[in-house]
């Protein structure tokens, strides 16, 4: 017998994988207009002057349409122009740990990094806060039933934004092996990488988990709270979410103001 808990955890689980693939999919309809985009334009400079391109009938029309539409939606991901960049170049000790310090607008927020287990998330969070990446974004989720994490890292604020290039997943095994319903638990204090649904889709958009949560074990967990993290991030659960609604902005609004990375 599942009891109602298990039920909504469920729900919120498959909610939360539902949207994550959408996320891929509009980024591969992306992909295809940009590619109808450019050889378009390269046929005019061709022709020259004058000379139009015929793009297909009144379906193939509307079916770009809801392309473009749905790129722009809340739940696409960044375009594939976006995602042409390098990784940030290895610069970090791998041997060492790091703290990354979030003065958010809620209270400090800070995480512990061991760059032996995830050397590529570790090496891009210092890349990127080192060039104030992070300073004057929002965290722009909040999910309080079934699963429960804030969702930070977004420079657009509407999850959609990312750095322009994608780093590999890792770390994939350290909270256990799945269980028959295919989750492992995420514990309070863990914070880990968002992506698309899809393996090596890590940007810069990760979550941070105030209590126990349930995922399948595609996110990469490359940190773990301190105590006053935590309890800021708590405070901003307690508040809810904005319209009170499970998911969404939340109530309180969280700024980054200032990101650093240190060694530990």
């Amino acid at each position: 017998m599942v009891s109602s808990d298990q039920r909504r955890r469920q729900l919120a689980r498959e909610k939360f994988e539902r949207q994550q693939q959408r996320r891929e999919e509009a980024r591969r309809r992306t992909r295809r207009l940009t590619a109808v985009i450019a050889s378009a334009l390269a046929v005019v400079a061709v022709i020259g002057a004058g000379a139009y391109i015929s793009v297909g009938d009144d379906d193939d029309k509307k079916n770009d349409k809801a392309d473009t539409a749905a790129s722009q939606s809340p739940s696409a991901t960044p375009s594939a122009s976006e995602s042409a960049a390098p990784e940030p170049a290895m610069k970090i000790d791998k041997k060492a740990s790091y703290a990354m310090s979030l003065k958010t607008s809620q209270g400090d927020i800070a995480f512990t990094m061991d760059a032996a287990k995830t050397p590529h998330t570790t090496n891009s969070f210092k890349a990127l806060a080192d060039k104030g990446y992070f300073d004057a974004t929002k965290c722009h989720r909040l999910t309080t039933e079934g699963i429960f994490v804030l969702q930070c890292g977004d420079p657009k604020g509407d999850g959609t934004g990312g750095p322009g290039y994608n780093i590999p997943d890792e770390n994939l095994t350290a909270l256990g092996k799945a269980g028959t319903d295919g989750t492992v638990t995420f514990p309070a204090g863990t914070v880990a990488m968002a992506n698309t649904g899809q393996p090596g889709t890590g940007g810069s958009q990760f979550f941070l988990v105030y209590k126990d949560t349930k995922l399948p074990p595609t996110y990469t967990p490359f940190g773990t709270m301190d105590d006053a993290g935590l309890k800021t991030v708590k405070k901003v659960a307690e508040a809810g979410v904005a319209g009170g609604a499970g998911d969404g902005a939340p109530k309180k609004t969280v700024t980054v103001e200032k990101a650093t990375v240190d060694k530990a």
